[in-house]
């Protein structure tokens, strides 16, 4: 059996707008917008098949940052327990939380709880971070958080499993005796796992149920996958594992406007045809965005794909 089974389809994902607001992506209209857009917005991602909807995960951004990366970002935990109880089917995915930030228990307790109350529609994505000041002012070790991370999600494992009471002894991180309930509605829950250095792939084939690169171009990717499989293979790891990628911005249709020279336009069957190309990588999800210039103009984006795009990855 090989080491990597993939899922039968390709799948696709969306990063939620206006949660999170980096110069690197935010669109203009997303400074002036709220819960009533990310509402509507998640709504529409749900009615138009998409697999998640995800939301990131900063505590607080130093001045140093917040030109570049703005101090908007929603709390993954919050945002997706609100848009749970306002969609049906749509899967919830932090895209990623920085579980070394927190005592794995006080994690456990968040997320399944999440899981429980959108009955079983959470995926755990997970990931290093990368802010110094974020981990000094929590009392977490910065240079640490590679070796923090491993355990803490061996810790979650634990915590996040069928048993009420869960257990983990490590150099981190130490309980026993401890319950915890409700428990999640999943029996396993997917944990996925982000970043694109050596290292963070590495814990990805190791100890993830999935990985979630971070922008790392096409090019990269069949190196970076067959790395995974290599690893996982090495180590006698099976069962599923959903490799994702990010594409590049998409806008459905002919512009009008400038939407970068990146973005891929035009015809449902070109992009299709494009994207399709992902699946021949060995990729198994893609996290699309789409270019806008109001909710609207993103909610019409977002059917268009689920309606005319989507039929034509397989």
């Amino acid at each position: 059996m090989s080491p990597v089974n993939h899922p039968v389809r390709l799948s696709y994902g969306i990063q939620l707008p206006v949660q999170s607001q980096s110069t690197l992506y935010t669109e203009a209209w997303e400074a002036a917008a709220g819960p009533e857009d990310l509402v509507e917005i998640g709504r529409a991602v749900d009615r138009a098949g998409f697999g998640y909807l995800a939301c990131c995960d900063h505590v607080a951004v130093p001045r140093r940052l917040a030109r570049a990366m703005s101090t908007v970002w929603y709390d993954p935990v919050a945002t997706l327990a609100h848009l749970a109880a306002v969609t049906e089917r749509v899967r919830l995915l932090s895209h990623v939380a920085v579980v070394g930030l927190r005592h794995p228990l006080l994690t456990a307790k968040q997320y399944a709880t999440l899981d429980h109350l959108s009955g079983g529609r959470l995926i755990l994505g997970v990931g290093a971070g990368h802010v110094r000041e974020e981990f000094e002012v929590l009392g977490v070790d910065f240079e640490q958080r590679g070796p923090v991370l491993d355990e803490a999600v061996d810790a979650l494992r634990a915590s996040l499993g069928p048993e009420e009471f869960p257990e983990h002894h490590g150099k981190f991180y130490d309980f026993a005796g401890l319950g915890q309930r409700p428990r999640p509605a999943q029996r396993h829950l997917p944990l996925w796992v982000g970043g694109s250095s050596p290292a963070a792939v590495r814990r990805a084939a190791l100890k993830g149920d999935g990985w979630l690169p971070q922008g790392d171009p096409r090019e990269r990717l069949p190196a970076q996958i067959a790395r995974i499989r290599r690893l996982r293979e090495e180590a006698g790891r099976d069962g599923e594992y959903t490799v994702g990628a990010i594409t590049e911005p998409l806008y459905v249709g002919r512009a009008g406007w400038d939407v970068g020279r990146r973005t891929l336009t035009g015809t449902p069957e070109r992009i299709a045809e494009s994207l399709r190309a992902y699946r021949a990588l060995g990729v198994d999800q893609i996290q699309v965005r789409f270019r806008s210039r109001s909710r609207a103009e993103l909610i019409e984006q977002v059917g268009l794909f689920g309606a005319e795009v989507a039929p034509r990855l397989d």
